[in-house]
């Protein structure tokens, strides 16, 4: 079975090669992240086992766009699933085929839905408007792609609102008990329209509710079926599309429920979506990334006063937006290594405020926690910090956007993902 997190022990002696690794940290680099890329390949491989084999595992781009990590996927042969149009952009541009793209978004263009038209990505309209522009831009240009429809199953909302899409009333999609037979109309009047996409929300969302949305839009989809069949309709539902939203672990010792866990659970709940006469596509980010990658920052300063102690270091709400702003709904363990990588053991009796870089009050990774005892120079490592950080990353202060580094479980070999911006890259930014 897979591991649901990496040890504190892997990732102190991956740190120690890597700052004694000739040339890859530069004494500017003052945080670094690091990606292991034996566990994203892992992960991906997971997804191929444990679902049919003609499965489309579309990754989602915003977990992590880095060009170099979507190259890594593309040439695991996974796809991508794109919720802009500079994310398709860059999925283009990482390798992937058309027809392994899935393009999602509330707010589509006419040009950008033209143009996703013509490449032949595999495309869901997120709104009976969207479909109506589709219908427009048919009538002009022919088209390759799969085209679906997005469709709120309102099981209501999981723990974290900010990540739940399949409330009553939600951004995203159709919702389901208002527009069930305006739903079915269409199918029927659009023959090119042979997908149907859910996507419940992202961690937070327990796996019980999951399935349960997957469930009730399987239902939708085998009544649309039945229908066309009756109608002798020319086409029928084939594509299925169960977005992500797998809830991974943010915390030592909690081991969630596993993708072969969850597959098993899905397939004993919803038989028909295994049963061939759907191709599955996935939508899995934060599943994929967020163990795999890690945060070490330099401490630059340590202030001690009576009964309190501030950390002051390198990454804040710059790279860890959602942390500093919702310090209740995410979480990122901290451990400390000395100046050479090696764990730091023991318990300071004075607890530590961990804050970032940034000018404002609220940029604090963690209060009044335990740590060993810290100084200047040490390392603060943030575990699980793969997905959703990097994509976030602010311009507040015009930080420069870090060191990115990818790596192997075994050996010694360390490979450049993304060089730490330099103050000529922010002037271009800005300029």
């Amino acid at each position: 079975m897979i591991q649901s997190r990496l040890s504190q022990a892997e990732i102190s002696r991956k740190l120690a090669q890597a700052l004694s690794h000739p040339g890859l940290l530069h004494p500017d680099d003052s945080a670094v992240l690091l990606y292991d890329l034996t566990t994203i390949k892992a992960r991906v491989e997971e997804l191929k086992r444990v679902f049919p084999a003609d499965t489309l595992h579309a990754v989602a781009v915003k977990a992590n766009p880095l060009l170099k990590i979507l190259s890594f996927a593309n040439n695991l042969h996974t796809g991508a699933e794109a919720a802009s149009l500079p994310e398709l952009f860059l999925a283009g541009k990482a390798g992937f085929n058309p027809d392994n793209i899935v393009y999602d978004s509330p707010c589509k263009t006419r040009e950008e839905l033209e143009y996703a038209l013509k490449t032949g990505v595999c495309l869901n309209a997120d709104s009976f408007e969207e479909l109506g522009r589709i219908a427009e831009i048919l009538k002009t240009i022919k088209s390759g792609s799969v085209i679906g429809l997005r469709i709120n199953p309102q099981v209501g909302p999981g723990r974290i609102k900010t990540t739940s899409v399949a409330d009553g009333i939600s951004k995203f999609g159709i919702p389901l008990a208002q527009n069930r037979d305006k739903i079915l109309q269409c199918y029927l009047q659009y023959p090119w329209l042979q997908g149907i996409h859910v996507h419940i929300g992202s961690q937070g969302c327990p796996v019980p509710l999951l399935i349960e949305g997957i469930r009730k839009v399987l239902d939708l989809s085998l009544e649309v079926n039945a229908m066309l069949q009756q109608k002798s309709a020319p086409n029928r539902i084939w594509n299925f599309d169960i977005g992500g939203g797998l809830p991974v672990s943010y915390y030592p010792g909690i081991e969630p429920v596993n993708m072969q866990q969850f597959a098993q659970m899905l397939q004993s709940s919803c038989k028909e979506l295994f049963s061939g006469q759907y191709r599955i596509i996935t939508e899995y980010g934060r599943y994929i990334y967020a163990n795999a990658g890690w945060v070490a920052s330099k401490v630059e300063y340590v202030k001690r006063e009576p009964g309190y102690n501030i950390i002051i270091t390198h990454v804040g709400a710059d790279l860890f937006l959602r942390k500093c702003y919702n310090p209740s709904d995410w979480h990122h363990h901290i451990t400390v290594t000395d100046k050479h990588g090696h764990l730091k053991t023991g318990i300071d009796p004075t607890t530590y405020t961990v804050a970032g870089p940034l000018c404002f009050a609220g940029d604090v990774l963690a209060s009044d926690i335990e740590l060993p005892v810290v100084e200047e120079g040490d390392f603060l490592i943030l575990h699980d910090a793969g997905a959703y950080t990097l994509s976030m990353w602010s311009r507040y202060n015009s930080r420069q956007m870090p060191l990115v580094i990818g790596y192997y479980e075994m050996g010694n070999n360390f490979e450049v993902l993304r060089r730490r911006e330099t103050l000529n890259d922010l002037l271009e930014f800005w300029g």
